[in-house]
């Protein structure tokens, strides 16, 4: 929906751009997936993540986001219950794996709003990302139908 000038434009310089934010999150996932949990090298340069002012358009940035998800799915879906307790320093915090979990999806999920936010700024659009109707059922057209679960919003 945007082009690369929206995706990285900001509204002052305290502020992150789409561009900035899709950076993020990739680099949040990897370092507490890959890294934290994981154990592969710490790679993230997160001062960059908001430094850049310009970088790849939509499809580069989403299938960066993407790699990263699923790559993490892949690591995360290889757990047994037994590994959720265990402790992992990640960014100078100690806390268990199932801790790092939760925070990788509440950090992830707080940023796609920003995401979502920015974009109906820019476009001055409803996104349609789901349809809730009188009966309670909803549309969720946008996941692909093995993720939709239950047609009721409870």
């Amino acid at each position: 929906m945007l082009d690369t000038q929206d995706i990285w434009w900001r509204p002052n310089a305290q502020s992150n751009s789409i561009g900035n934010l899709l950076l993020h999150v990739a680099g949040n996932v990897r370092q507490w997936v890959m890294h934290g949990i994981h154990g592969q090298s710490d790679i993230r340069r997160r001062a960059e993540e908001f430094m850049a002012q310009e970088g790849g358009g939509g499809p580069e940035l989403l299938a960066r986001v993407e790699s990263t998800t699923r790559e993490a799915a892949t690591i995360l879906a290889g757990l047994e219950a037994k590994d959720l307790l265990q402790r992992r320093q990640i960014q100078g915090v100690d806390v268990t794996v199932l801790e790092a979990i939760y925070h990788v999806a509440e950090h992830f999920s707080a940023h796609v709003g920003q995401v979502v936010y920015i974009t109906k700024l820019r476009t001055g659009r409803d996104l349609a990302l789901i349809r809730i109707y009188e009966d309670g059922t909803s549309d969720r057209s946008w996941l692909p139908p093995q993720s939709c679960g239950s047609d009721t919003i409870d």
